[in-house]
């Protein structure tokens, strides 16, 4: 019988009410508007015994090998795989759990998509640094129809986590330290994974991870506690979240870590109150990697069964490769310690984002679509730009940058980074091909080979290479050279999940080889590619320039180059505070204390031997570094010299309803054509609770030709200044703000208005 007319068949016997062809709406975060795929959903649940239910809760990572499975497939009891790369085999596995399982229910085939499939974009934390919400999305596309190429609809990202922690490994996979970017970023992300129509075949299923404050691990540490309190947690930890299940995420994930003693796959205040009630979200819940079962280990069941019955009782919906659902959730029933109507609204959610998907009309993949699915030549561009925009330029003393290639002659290149393709694409990049990655040296020598005299010396083999025999050499041969570009930073094994770090500095002999540059006198540009905020203050001054790059992707070297040599200027800012030494700790939107600092204080080398103990300066600051961090977050500098100007609001007092009307003029005053981030920042001048020193509100990327000026407006609802305070209600407390237009969080001039009742 074929396909068509054996489904048809199986509808009309079995479920009638079930059509055969599905509407596709979009997930917007309500009941689907016209109720088809609600009446479809009701229907089959209705015919499903209980096995079939808690077989379509069970998620499991599978090999290509589809008889290993295969019993299991027929039987019903997965309803989800994950990691299969190859449309043939997911056609398999579809194959069985569609024609040879009693109700043929398809299967949904879930993969870390996280910065691309095969073409590989920068880190989440790089794209950040774009703050360019319409190149997330652009990216999040192309990474959607290259997934779904091979099979795959539904990715484990975007990752909300907000991260204020670089020592944290999955600082990688974030949006950074700051609420508004982090949301915006994530949300764009999801518009991209699924457009305006799950059901095209190109569409991908969005996750939301990871629910929630997964981002505050204590001391920096993976699945480790995070201590938040309650306010904190509302003011700035649930925004991302918040923000992307507002764009129609259609699934969200649980965290490994507990907050408060809760462990967040356990947590019905999370995943009922917030996230079902205050957010109105339908979609589906999905555990992380077996953290239902590893609440045994936390200490908040005393075994699996009692795992299961806390994950599921507390609005977890399917189990990501712990078992424990499988294992346990019949007995459980039978025992009355789980309800029916339970495992019944768990089992909608998940065949909703099934029908959503379309799946049921269309379980299998078009193999021929992968034929021209990856690295096209638009993908490849696209790439190219998001690492160009990703890139910050962190120094460029005496105008060192962009070099001029009709005035050198040699340039030797050196470090670790220059030449390793499979390290340049970072973390969460399983499905990228080392074999298609441009790296700096590479381009450098199609672009520039033929007319200048390229010197490759590596120097150290790793970036983790403790060797320093090596260095002598390099320093003798940048001595012959015109200009030395080290290419320096962390190997992608070094950051994302369980790769957390104590000292965040370079590693190996990095720095002495810098060091060994520096000292012949010759003109040093240093490029950093790392996966995290690097504590890089003796770089900075071993470097005549500096372009910071969190790990660039497959295009990573060809935006390099073409920014190193003035092609392109730079344009990314910096989406985490970066500390002068590991043991700091910073972040833009901090409270002011009682005694902030002056910038007067004494520092730790000149404190006099008989000092007393007033004498330092009774602020909040460190003694061995002071009260500044190395480089603000938003910083990042340009070729071109901008400047601000008629900063003004359209009045100076507003009502809870108006909107913030905001004015200025952005000149690029010397210097090339040029991209600048204008970033907007308000301070609550006094609160029922205290408030940040600064919260950025907007920004905007805005093209200035060199020697023009631009105008420049934002709108910001009064309503956006909304907080909750000492009552833990949201809303906005009449009283005194500053506003500041300015090139990051620690520059401008604010000017001042006030909200009235």
């Amino acid at each position: 019988m074929k396909r068509k007319t054996y489904l048809a068949t199986i509808c009309i016997l079995l479920f009638p009410a079930i059509l055969c062809s599905c509407s596709g709406n979009g997930h917007k975060g309500t009941t689907n508007s016209n109720g088809e795929i609600e009446r479809k959903v009701d229907s089959l649940v209705s015919i499903m015994t209980l096995d079939e239910k808690i077989g379509q809760m069970n998620q499991v990572s599978v090999t290509g090998d589809v008889s290993a499975y295969a019993e299991r497939l027929r039987s019903g009891e997965i309803g989800s795989v994950m990691n299969l790369t190859d449309p043939d085999a997911v056609n398999q596995y579809q194959k069985i759990a569609v024609e040879e399982s009693r109700l043929h229910i398809p299967l949904l085939i879930a993969r870390d998509v996280i910065h691309g499939f095969h073409t590989i974009f920068p880190i989440p934390l790089g794209m950040a640094s774009t703050f360019d919400t319409g190149l997330m999305e652009k990216a999040s596309r192309i990474a959607a129809c290259e997934a779904t190429a091979a099979g795959i609809r539904w990715s484990f990202a975007p990752m909300c986590d907000l991260a204020r922690d670089s020592r944290w490994g999955r600082i990688a996979e974030s949006g950074g330290e700051d609420p508004l970017l982090s949301g915006s970023m994530a949300a764009a992300m999801v518009r991209g994974f699924q457009t305006d129509d799950p059901s095209a075949p190109d569409a991908l299923a969005a996750c939301v991870k990871h629910f929630a404050g997964y981002g505050a691990s204590e001391g920096g540490r993976d699945y480790n506690s995070a201590n938040i309190s309650p306010r904190q947690f509302r003011n700035f930890y649930l925004v991302p979240y918040e923000d992307a299940v507002k764009a129609g995420a259609m699934t969200v994930m649980t965290s490994f870590n507990d907050i408060d003693g809760i462990p967040s796959t356990g947590n019905p205040y999370l995943l009922k109150e917030i996230l079902r009630k205050e957010w109105g979200y339908d979609g589906l819940v999905v555990s992380d990697w077996s953290s239902a079962g590893e609440m045994v280990a936390h200490g908040f069941a005393k075994d699996e069964a009692d795992a299961a019955r806390i994950a599921v009782n507390a609005g977890c919906e399917m189990d990501m490769m712990s078992f424990t659902f499988i294992s346990n959730l019949k007995r459980l029933v039978d025992e009355g310690l789980v309800k029916k109507e339970t495992i019944d609204e768990a089992v909608k959610d998940i065949l909703r984002i099934k029908f959503e998907l379309g799946l049921f009309d269309h379980p299998y993949t078009d193999t021929s679509r992968i034929r021209t699915a990856f690295y096209r030549k638009e993908s490849l561009a696209a790439a190219e730009k998001a690492a160009e925009e990703s890139a910050v330029l962190l120094k460029n003393e005496d105008n060192a940058l962009p070099l001029d290639a009709s005035r050198i002659r040699r340039i030797l290149v050196t470090g670790p980074m220059a030449d390793n393709a499979r390290n340049q694409i970072g973390t969460w990049a399983f499905d990228g091909d080392p074999s298609h990655v441009v790296t700096p040296l590479a381009a450098l020598r199609e672009k520039y080979g033929k007319k200048i005299d390229i010197v490759f010396y590596p120097a150290l083999k790793s970036t983790r290479d403790c060797d320093e025999s090596g260095i002598a050499k390099a320093a003798a041969l940048a001595g012959q050279a015109d200009v030395v570009i080290a290419f320096l930073g962390e190997e992608a094994i070094l950051s994302g999940e369980a790769h957390c770090l104590a000292e965040i500095s370079l590693k190996g002999a990095q720095g002495k080889l810098l060091e060994a540059l520096h000292k012949t006198g010759k003109p040093i540009i240093t490029s950093i590619m790392a996966g995290r905020g690097l504590c890089i203050g003796k770089e900075i001054e071993n470097s005549d320039a500096l372009l910071y790059s969190f790990h660039p992707g497959t295009m990573g070297g060809e935006a390099i180059i073409k920014l190193l040599f003035g092609e392109a200027a730079p344009s990314g800012k910096l989406p985490v505070t970066l500390t002068r030494h590991t043991g700091e700790s910073w972040y833009y939107d901090r409270m002011n204390t009682g005694r902030p600092a002056t910038g007067k204080e004494v520092l730790l080398d000149k404190i006099p031997d008989d000092a007393f103990q007033t004498a330092l300066g009774n602020t909040s600051f460190y003694m061995d570094s002071g009260s500044k961090p190395l480089f603000p977050f938003g910083f990042g500098l340009s070729y071109a010299e901008f400047e601000l100007s008629g900063i003004k609001l359209d009045k100076s007092e507003y009502a809870l309803k108006d909107s913030i009307r905001v004015y200025a003029r952005l000149s690029n005053v010397e210097g090339p054509d040029a991209c600048e981030v204008v970033q907007l920042y308000v301070r609550d001048v006094a609160g029922s609770t205290v408030r940040p020193i600064k919260e950025l509100k907007a920004f905007k990327r805005v093209e200035v030709p060199a020697g023009r000026t631009c105008g420049i407006s934002f709108v910001i609802p009064v309503s956006d200044l909304a907080f909750y305070g000492a009552d833990m209600t949201r809303k906005v407390e009449p009283g005194d703000f500053e506003l500041w237009v300015a090139k990051d969080s620690d520059s401008g001039t604010p000017v001042k208005f006030s909200v009235t009742e």
